[in-house]
């Protein structure tokens, strides 16, 4: 992913959509409506959560280089979606109930004039079950949109979350 460097105007036309994108799509999620959300992808989506670690000194390099929470592409989140439909999918059974507030979305531009590089922060809530407390995931999105046959779709997601130690019993939900 090209560094961006020039953020696009609030105002611009890309700002607008990318943030429109990100409203349907949180949407999407929260309702568990995961087949559209599917269709919100590109071919050769690359969806991932890079694990953290904390220094002492700074923020710089916290980030384990190879090493992700989850590394995925369109076959393994469509078959991730089609494990929900079934009996076998323990940590959606009860289904989690969420919340993805998405704040401070900043754009850029990508690589190529089709793409936008969107910046954005993320609260999840997630409720499963009564007995247990809610889950809070807290992290910075890097996205790739990429405008293809007129429509804006995912090409990448890096969600950079803030933790080091994730407080959650398990992955299963969508970021």
């Amino acid at each position: 992913m090209a560094a961006a460097t020039q953020m696009l105007p609030f105002a611009s036309d890309r700002h607008h959509a990318a943030h429109e994108f990100l409203v349907i799509e949180a949407d999407l999620l929260d309702q568990r409506r995961y087949e559209e959300w599917l269709d919100m992808l590109t071919e050769d989506i690359v969806y991932r959560m890079p694990v953290r670690v904390t220094k002492s000194s700074s923020l710089e390099g916290s980030v384990l280089d190879g090493m992700d929470h989850f590394n995925e592409d369109r076959y393994s989140l469509r078959r991730r979606v089609e494990r929900f439909a079934t009996e076998h999918a323990w940590t959606e059974d009860p289904p989690s109930r969420t919340r993805h507030f998405v704040s401070n979305v900043r754009c850029y531009p990508g690589e190529g004039d089709d793409e936008t590089v969107v910046k954005s922060h993320l609260l999840l809530f997630r409720s499963r079950l009564d007995v247990r407390p809610p889950d809070f995931v807290v992290g910075e999105r890097t996205d790739v949109l990429r405008l293809v046959d007129g429509r804006l779709l995912l090409a990448r997601r890096d969600f950079l979350v803030d933790e080091s130690v994730l407080r959650t019993q398990n992955l299963a939900v969508f970021v």
